[in-house]
């Protein structure tokens, strides 16, 4: 286990701009999104435009990775997603999302998701989660991944290796006709061969012109994942595994979540859409 000193809040800078003639989300200004009453499965037009979406926000966090580096901040990769969303014509859909002030999320060893980009500088032997979305042609695309940030220790780098692993194992297992719950129980059982902890409180969600659609998708296996897959259905898958406990805090600023016992913890997601005989990601670069 690596021996880095716990995280801190660190010091936000102002939000960044968006031109105005990128088009917003609903919910920007207002406290919360509308409900969303359409359907889980979505029509050909709609599926085209997410993979879109999910191209430029794929392409966006594989531009904030490159500058990950020991003595940049978070803030510093939140500036890269932020200009490589506008400059594509996107909106970066976390930036006004419930009042969260960044473009992307950066959760960095202990935080399991929701890391709020500030001044906090990236250190050598830290690994850092960038989770990117990006809202064009009306609907969302949304993915993320752990990455390594120097000379990282054994434990930390087969933990997020693993972790995307338990992903790839997850997508594996979409196929139509199955109840949503065989995703947790493939990644669970992965997981548990390891020791690690399933995070439970935070889920994979439908997304299509939501960023949330209100259809869940745990990550462990829930008796109460009993909605049956069908050929375009859209919905991400997110795992969490921790080194130890799943149970966590939540900081003072209502994003930022960390494992109760402060230990590592990886994350890895695409966005899919179930087809005939399985699942397409929608959110390759």
């Amino acid at each position: 286990m690596s021996g880095q000193s716990l995280l801190v809040p660190g010091e936000l800078s102002p939000t960044r701009p968006v031109p105005g003639n990128i088009r917003r989300p609903e919910y920007v200004g207002k406290p919360a999104p509308a409900p969303y009453t359409g359907p889980e499965v979505q029509t050909p037009e709609t599926i085209e435009a997410m993979r879109i979406a999910g191209r430029i926000a794929a392409q966006a966090m594989e531009e904030a990775a490159k500058a990950i580096a020991p003595g940049v901040t978070t803030d510093q990769l939140d500036k890269v997603a932020h200009a490589y969303m506008c400059d594509h014509g996107a909106y970066p859909s976390t930036l006004g999302y419930r009042g969260f002030p960044k473009s992307l999320c950066t959760s960095v060893n202990e935080v399991i998701c929701h890391g709020i980009p500030d001044s906090t500088v990236l250190r050598d032997g830290d690994i850092v989660n960038l989770d990117v979305t990006a809202y064009i042609g009306g609907v969302h695309g949304d993915n993320n991944a752990t990455y390594l940030v120097g000379d990282v220790d054994e434990e930390s780098r087969l933990l997020v290796e693993r972790t995307r692993e338990s992903l790839t194992r997850a997508i594996k297992a979409v196929k139509p006709g199955r109840q949503i719950n065989v995703i947790g129980r493939v990644i669970e059982s992965y997981a548990k061969r390891f020791g690690y902890g399933v995070v439970r409180d935070f889920t994979g969600h439908g997304i299509s012109s939501a960023f949330h659609s209100g259809l869940i998708i745990p990550h462990y296996d829930s008796p109460h994942a009993t909605t049956v897959m069908q050929p375009g259905m859209t919905f991400t898958i997110e795992p969490m595994l921790t080194l130890g406990t799943h149970e966590y805090d939540m900081w003072e600023d209502g994003w930022t979540v960390v494992t109760k016992d402060r230990r590592r913890t990886a994350q890895f997601e695409h966005t899919l859409v179930v087809t005939e005989t399985g699942a397409e990601i929608l959110t390759l670069p």
